[in-house]
């Protein structure tokens, strides 16, 4: 699963972006819905059109949707981290949450992460 970071950094074709396109390319992708925002936020910093961003993301990734079990465990999840790192965010615990409940590896480039197994770093 690819976190916004990791998207940034494919859209910037940066080194790490090199590596994030061949997960694209070798692997099946997913993306939580969350992270669109992070990515319509960071267009409109970046003075970028977010939805050319956005269809790109929806075609080369399965978007995962909300839904009770995760808000619920993304709640757990941000009580609980908020107590080592208080830079941790609500939408980081979504990301985590949808990793941890469909089991899937997340992809980042944000440091927050980095403590966690199924994290892989940028």
């Amino acid at each position: 699963m690819l976190d916004a970071s990791a998207w940034i950094e494919y859209f910037n074709g940066s080194d790490r972006g090199n590596h994030v396109e061949s997960v694209l390319d070798n692997e099946e992708c997913y993306t939580c819905i969350t992270t669109l925002a992070e990515i319509a936020n960071w267009a409109l910093r970046e003075n970028k059109e977010s939805r050319p961003l956005i269809d790109t993301i929806s075609k080369l990734s399965s978007i995962i949707k909300l839904n009770e079990d995760i808000v619920i465990l993304a709640g757990k999840l941000n009580f609980e981290r908020k107590k080592t790192s208080q830079k941790w965010g609500m939408l980081d615990s979504f990301v985590l949450a949808v990793g941890e409940l469909y089991q899937l590896r997340i992809l980042t480039k944000d440091s927050d992460f980095d403590d966690l197994d199924t994290v892989e770093m940028l």
